[in-house]
């Protein structure tokens, strides 16, 4: 006589499961100056990236909006960008695949342009008050492995609109084996939904560029260092605790080609107030948070991961640090 399923086990079955696994593993090259990041020559290399995608009950995933699987890894990621005829439009910047390849801490406010995440890149340095100065140079996705920040598409179809979470047990957290210097604590995440195309029309879901809104993850919120909680104060004039959670920060927002001050901030000329839409505490996540929607069709969404230089936990004692991005996607149910 079969066994009576309880009603935990069929509650577990009508949950439909959409795993994102995302592992960066980098490590930051030691400098001699004591300013936060856009250090000169402070980079961040890329030890390693690991995606893997799991679907089930109907949801499928793409790299290219044409092969649809159940599971996508970092080799299919990779694929899409060499099987050109396939999606040759992308524009996944995939620093990983390079063994030489290294990041560097970037600033956005949030702000898209034509689907895409606004970056910069800056460097500090000093005025003729010996001010810490801060000057920007506006990024651009690029197609390969190189980069300052990971950004990749994939493509979700579904028969029906859902709804995905950010599951528990999602995490940015110190590689094993590292020591942890707090910069998993300046680590973000973003997705842009570019819009939604019919079923079997790939053309128009390669070419979907219409998102308007990122949404921002900012994990470990609560926790800084005693060298960061220096930083914070001698470079931004900001008091700050171990365990303070800061709201929202500035990011960076526009090309700063003459060095602006970073104490204090001019925020309505280079900088944009950001305040994450999702905002975690030290540790992974203990209960599912709502993340994006899915249109019955094809959603093309696409993805950043990134180290914020305006994060005041962003600063030269983290480096060496590394670190590893954990997520995974639930459908609600």
């Amino acid at each position: 006589m079969a066994k009576k399923e309880t009603k935990k086990q069929k509650k577990r079955k009508r949950k439909i499961l959409l795993a994102l696994l995302l592992v960066i593993f980098t490590g930051v090259i030691l400098t001699a100056n004591t300013y936060a990041w856009f250090t000169s020559n402070k980079t961040i290399t890329v030890d390693a990236i690991d995606v893997q995608v799991t679907t089930a009950n109907g949801i499928q995933v793409s790299t290219d909006a044409t092969n649809w699987k159940t599971v996508i890894t970092n080799t299919d990621l990779n694929n899409t960008l060499l099987a050109s005829s396939l999606y040759s439009s992308n524009t996944n910047q995939l620093p990983f695949k390079s063994s030489s390849a290294q990041i560097a801490p970037v600033s956005t406010g949030g702000t898209i342009s034509s689907g895409k995440l606004n970056m910069y890149l800056g460097e500090l340095g000093t005025d003729n008050s010996d001010n810490t100065v801060l000057t920007t140079t506006a990024e651009t996705d690029t197609k390969g492995s190189v980069g300052n920040y990971v950004a990749f598409d994939l493509f979700f179809l579904v028969t029906q609109n859902s709804t995905v979470k950010l599951g528990a047990g999602s995490a940015v957290t110190t590689s094993t084996g590292a020591t942890n210097k707090g910069l998993k604590n300046a680590a973000r995440v973003a997705w842009i939904n570019e819009g939604n195309a019919a079923a079997g029309d790939v053309a128009s879901a390669q070419g979907l560029a219409a998102g308007t809104t990122a949404r921002i993850w900012e994990p470990n919120n609560n926790v800084h260092t005693d060298a960061a909680i220096a930083d914070a104060l001698s470079t931004y004039g900001m008091t700050v605790t171990s365990s303070q959670v800061i709201p929202n920060y500035y990011g960076v927002d526009a090309v700063i080609s003459t060095g602006v001050p970073l104490n204090p901030i001019t925020p309505a000329t280079n900088f944009k107030q950001v305040t994450p839409q999702l905002a975690t505490a030290d540790g992974a996540l203990t209960a599912d948070q709502e993340w994006f929607t899915l249109t019955a069709g094809i959603t093309k969404v696409r993805f950043y991961l990134w180290v914020e230089g305006q994060d005041v936990d962003c600063e030269n004692n983290a480096s060496g640090d590394a670190i590893s991005y954990n997520m995974n996607f639930v459908l609600a149910e």
